[in-house]
């Protein structure tokens, strides 16, 4: 059984579409590839300075990262510092990279599996360094994913995509992607999540452009759903389940809450 590590970006995580995020599927997601985890980081800025001034900002922030570490993470705190740039305006930074990169790095040495989670191409490099010391390395991100980060990885998760993974979604409707999209017949495929594992996913979800909205309206727009698939753009759906399988209706792109 693979020996695991997990290191969270937390703040580009919640920045990008994982707000909510629930700490124990990310566990339970890194279990789901065959490992027994023995690191979990999580790194988080701390605004100090704000801290002592507001107490209820402290005393939410505090009870946030106390629901954390009762996950079983370890949280590396950044301070958030202030400093006024060369063109006079005040910069608030608050950046854990270095100390992510580091912390994977010197305990990637009793790890045969890394979850990073971040979307952050500076990464990239540190990912690389990981796989050439014999590491697999999956990524867990939300939007505003560095391309350069998911071609380098082995495996990506898209957080959206992963069951239960935001704890404070009011929405049932499920997610996927277009694989594929005959352009001439209007009629493609859809991929959905069935669990944690790698390879839990149905790939036969059957879609008509007839059950395609654009701007909230139904479309003929074969570009557009040709668009879809191609950006790999996720999508939102009810499921019907009729005698030749399951069809997806009312199908729209996913716009995550920011």
């Amino acid at each position: 059984m693979l020996k695991a590590g997990i290191f969270l970006d937390a703040e580009n995580l919640s920045r990008n579409g994982g707000w909510g995020i629930r700490y124990e599927i990310i566990k339970d997601l890194v279990e789901a590839q065959g490992t027994r985890m023995l690191r979990a980081n999580a790194y988080l800025a701390i605004d100090v300075d704000r801290e002592i001034q507001d107490h209820q900002y402290r005393i939410r922030n505090s009870n946030y990262r106390d629901a954390i570490r009762r996950t079983g993470f370890h949280l590396v705190l950044k301070e958030v510092r202030r400093y006024v740039d060369s063109a006079g305006e005040l910069v608030v930074k608050a950046n854990a990279d270095l100390d992510l990169a580091v912390d994977a790095l010197l305990q990637s040495d009793n790890l045969d599996y890394i979850l990073l989670g971040s979307g952050d191409g500076d990464f990239l490099r540190l990912v690389r360094a990981l796989q050439n010391r014999g590491k697999r390395v999956d990524l867990l991100s939300f939007a505003n994913t560095s391309n350069d980060l998911i071609r380098e990885v082995d495996n990506h998760f898209s957080g959206f995509l992963i069951p239960g993974l935001i704890g404070n979604e009011d929405s049932d409707r499920n997610r996927g992607i277009m694989h594929a999209f005959n352009e001439e017949r209007g009629f493609g495929f859809i991929t959905m999540r069935t669990g944690l594992g790698l390879h839990d996913s149905r790939h036969d979800i059957f879609c008509h452009i007839k059950d395609v909205l654009k701007d909230e309206k139904p479309t003929t727009d074969t570009a557009y759903v040709a668009h879809l698939k191609h950006q790999k753009i996720i999508l939102e759906f009810d499921i019907e389940d009729t005698d030749d399988g399951l069809k997806a209706t009312n199908i729209s792109e996913f716009k995550w809450k920011k």
